[in-house]
């Protein structure tokens, strides 16, 4: 393809916004990039807003290691936390502490 016929393709793919390129429909490709680096950036707005939550909780005297930890345990089902607390209580004792 010499740079007449890539040029013209260029012209065509942008008149054309339905467009598919090797197979890939363009429109539908740029929707799903952009609704990704949307959601990415909601993301990072959530992440610092909850870094703020930590950092209120930690100036209001309370663990935010402990707080992880809470956070952690309350996404799990109840008979796996007790089971990991059962094998952590095992290895405790197996270890004299």
């Amino acid at each position: 393809m010499d740079l007449q016929d890539a040029k013209a393709s260029r012209e065509r793919q942008a008149s054309a916004p339905d467009a598919d390129v090797g197979g890939i429909a363009v429109d539908r490709l740029r929707s799903i990039i952009e609704r990704i680096e949307r959601l990415e950036e909601e993301r990072k707005a959530l992440a610092g807003d909850i870094k703020d939550i930590f950092a209120e909780a930690k100036s209001a005297g309370f663990d935010v290691k402990v707080l992880r930890q809470v956070i952690s345990l309350r996404k799990k089902e109840p008979a796996e936390v007790e089971e990991q607390e059962t094998l952590l209580d095992l290895y405790r004792r197996a270890l004299g502490m």
